[in-house]
C-alpha cells in the first residue's frame, strides 16, 4: 500500500511539474490580407507548428480565431502565395492576441506543356505528309484582291465619309443645272419639232415661189 501511495505522490509531482511548465492558453485571432492590393485573401491554412502541426483554416473574409499557447509558433500558407510565420508573445497582459498578416502574391511558373493529337509517331507522319499547308499572307491578299472578291465586298461594303460627300455633290450639281435649264427655258436648236416646224416653213416658202412664177 505504500508503495503505491509513493507511486501515486511522484505521477502527481510529475504532472504538477509539466502542468507548471505549460505556456498560458491565448486567444489567438487575426485577419489575413495581400501584401499588394490590402485584399482579405480567403481560406489561409494556419498550422500551430508547436503543437503537432495542427492546422486551421481562414473563412471567405481572411478571419481566423482558435486558442495557442504563448510562444507557439505559428505559420500561413496559402496557393499563390508565399508561407509566412510569426510567434506569438510571452508574458502578455491579456489571454488574447491579435494580429493582421500580410501574405505576398508569388507567382510561380510552370514549364510548358505540348499536346499531341496523335497517339503514335506513325500516325503523327501520315497526318503531316498530308496536312494542307495554309497561305501565307501574299497568297491571302491575291485572293482578296482578286475581281470577284472585290465585286462581293462593293456589295456589302458601306460606302465612306468621301463617298458620300462626292455623290451629294453631284446630286447638288445636277439639281442647280436642271434648275437653271428650266428658268431660262429649253434651247431651240435642241428641239426636234422647232426644227421640223422650221423645215416645213422653208418647204412652203418654195411651194409659194413656185406657183407666183407659174402664173
Amino acid at each position: 500500500m505504500k508503495v503505491w501511495i509513493a507511486y501515486l505522490v511522484i505521477i502527481l509531482g510529475a504532472f504538477t511539474q509539466v502542468m507548471a511548465q505549460e505556456k498560458p492558453l491565448v486567444q489567438f485571432t487575426g485577419v489575413i490580407y495581400n501584401a499588394d492590393t490590402a485584399a482579405v485573401v480567403p481560406y489561409v491554412t494556419v498550422t500551430n507548428k508547436s503543437r503537432g502541426n495542427i492546422a486551421f483554416a481562414a473563412n471567405y473574409q481572411g478571419y481566423f480565431s482558435f486558442v495557442a499557447r504563448e510562444g507557439d509558433t505559428i505559420a500561413f500558407s496559402a496557393i499563390g502565395y508565399g508561407k509566412e510565420a510569426l510567434v506569438i508573445p510571452q508574458n502578455l497582459s491579456e489571454k488574447k492576441y491579435t494580429v493582421m498578416v500580410r501574405m505576398k502574391p508569388q507567382t510561380i511558373n510552370l514549364p510548358t506543356v505540348k499536346l499531341f493529337p496523335w497517339a503514335s509517331e506513325d500516325e503523327f507522319n501520315q497526318e503531316f505528309l498530308t496536312m494542307k499547308i495554309a497561305d501565307d499572307d501574299l497568297a491571302l491578299a491575291k485572293k482578296n484582291l482578286t475581281r470577284g472578291s472585290l465585286l462581293a465586298l462593293a456589295k456589302t461594303l458601306p460606302r465612306d465619309g468621301d463617298e458620300h460627300q462626292t455623290m451629294n455633290f453631284q446630286n447638288n450639281h445636277i439639281a442647280l443645272s436642271n434648275k437653271a435649264i428650266n428658268q431660262r427655258g429649253a434651247n431651240p436648236l435642241l428641239d426636234p419639232f422647232k426644227w421640223g416646224a422650221f423645215i416645213q416653213q422653208i418647204m412652203k416658202g418654195d411651194k409659194s415661189r413656185k406657183d407666183d412664177e407659174e402664173n
